[in-house]
């Protein structure tokens, strides 16, 4: 089947959930509301960590609160089932979701500069998009993956062989549904409307969702560690090892 073809079946799939979702991404009470939700998740994760998780390393305090800004109140549950150093037990399912959104936060940051640095600024075609998009992604969650182990004393060569070992599998299965996602929603918006922000934040969850089984198969099969167990940290504050 030819690759137009493929995406043009793709689109036609998606079509009856995009109606549906369009008129809804599209509202500006929509936007402001996730924004109200967004403030108010971040204000809760901030004050719980500063008032009972101190002990989590800075990394992965940084990386709960990219979280929280790309997913809003999923987010914030995710932190509480699998972040805090309060969990009562650790599991698969714990560490999968901590490996995800390891991913997830560098993954973000790099479609977030990417869709709007090529769509919302450069007001590029789709495939032009959807190419800097990913290696944006790429780009930002490799390097989160590799600027830690380096910091361990680890050679470059061998981080960057660590990562597209660890990594790869989440990365592209994450991108290939946000990426995806966002464009059937809102490809040729532009920044000022609704939609271009509604339909990349609706996409970005999505993502971690595609992503998380794949994490918790890697992590399963030793291929990830799934970050270290928050109940175990202690005082430690110091960057966290690869996902």
């Amino acid at each position: 089947m030819p690759l137009d073809q493929f995406f043009t079946r793709i689109e036609q799939s998606a079509a009856p959930a995009r109606e549906i979702l369009k008129p809804i991404l599209s509202d500006p009470r929509v936007i402001t509301l996730w924004a109200l939700l967004v403030l108010i998740s971040v204000g809760i994760l901030w004050w719980d960590v500063r008032e009972r998780n101190q002990a989590l390393p800075s990394m992965m305090k940084g990386v709960w609160t990219l979280v929280v800004c790309y997913s809003g109140p999923f987010g914030l549950l995710l932190y509480w089932y699998g972040g805090r150093t309060q969990i009562s037990h650790d599991s698969l399912w714990r560490r999968g979701v901590r490996s995800t959104a390891h991913c997830y936060s560098g993954c973000g940051a790099g479609e977030v500069v990417g869709v709007t640095l090529a769509q919302g600024i450069l007001a590029l075609t789709v495939g032009w998009v959807a190419a800097i998009t990913f290696g944006f992604a790429y780009l930002f969650g490799y390097a989160l993956t590799v600027g830690p182990l380096m910091q361990e004393g680890v050679a470059f060569k061998q981080a960057m062989l660590d990562a597209l070992y660890s990594e790869t599998p989440s990365i592209t299965i994450m991108e290939v549904v946000a990426i995806g996602a966002d464009l059937l929603l809102a490809s040729g918006t532009h920044m000022g409307q609704p939609l271009f922000w509604m339909a990349l934040v609706f996409s970005l969850s999505l993502g971690f969702l595609a992503a998380f089984p794949v994490n918790v198969l890697l992590v399963h099969a030793g291929v990830k560690e799934g970050m270290k167990n928050p109940a175990e940290m202690g005082g430690q504050g110091g960057a966290s090892t690869a996902g």
